[in-house]
């Protein structure tokens, strides 16, 4: 698909989605990689633009250099920190006492162990939409809890399942508690469904995703 189409379609979802301020946000393509500039006024919108991104199947690659710059008097390290780590405790999917919660100028750096990926997701979740959070470093891991061929079993068995994706020609393989992935997509979206389900399977500490996009 030509560059400015895809512009023009990206620029279309930015301003279409109501949570998300795109007037001081800049826009580059070329060969379908597509490069966000600009700022916007919280983390929270910065995922929102990004999703957003990601999500449309012309698009093949995705730069961020987005910036959050917040309105007014910045917020106290001390007072995010306290407010991040009650919305995790208040989180009943995560563990209690699982994630731990550190604070320097904005940036917010969650730690600590967890059985499942989503929990480690949950808690990112919770935290970006803080007022005065410019930034989450997610340094949580997830805990090991099954053995390698029940975990490349899940995996193919949840691409087997998409309908759109020729499970046949991914190719997975694990060592440990790290996925590794192989093939080629038709789009980048694809890509991120393949990725996903590599980590929903219980115990995946890593994934090395080298799933190509190409026609």
């Amino acid at each position: 698909m030509d560059d400015k189409i895809i512009k023009r379609l990206v620029e279309n979802e930015l301003q279409w989605d109501p949570s998300l301020d795109a007037a001081d946000i800049g826009l580059i393509v070329e060969g379908g990689i597509v490069t966000l500039t600009g700022h916007v006024s919280s983390y929270a919108q910065k995922v929102a633009a990004e999703k957003i991104v990601r999500r449309l199947k012309s698009v093949r690659g995705f730069v961020d250099k987005l910036e959050v710059r917040l309105s007014g008097h910045p917020e106290d390290d001390e007072d995010i920190a306290k407010r991040a780590a009650n919305i995790i405790d208040w989180d009943v999917t995560i563990p209690k006492g699982a994630v731990k919660v550190a604070v320097s100028r904005g940036f917010v750096t969650l730690t600590g162990e967890v059985p499942w990926r989503y929990q480690r997701t949950s808690a990112e979740e919770a935290v970006r939409r803080l007022q005065g959070v410019v930034g989450v470093i997610n340094q949580i891991t997830v805990k090991p809890s099954v053995q390698a061929e029940d975990i490349k079993r899940r995996i193919e068995d949840a691409l087997d399942r998409q309908a759109d994706i020729e499970a046949q020609k991914i190719r997975v393989s694990v060592e440990g508690d790290t996925v590794r992935l192989e093939g080629c997509v038709r789009a980048w979206f694809e890509r991120e469904i393949i990725e996903d389900a590599a980590w929903s399977a219980p115990g995946v500490r890593q994934v090395e995703d080298r799933v190509t996009v190409g026609s």
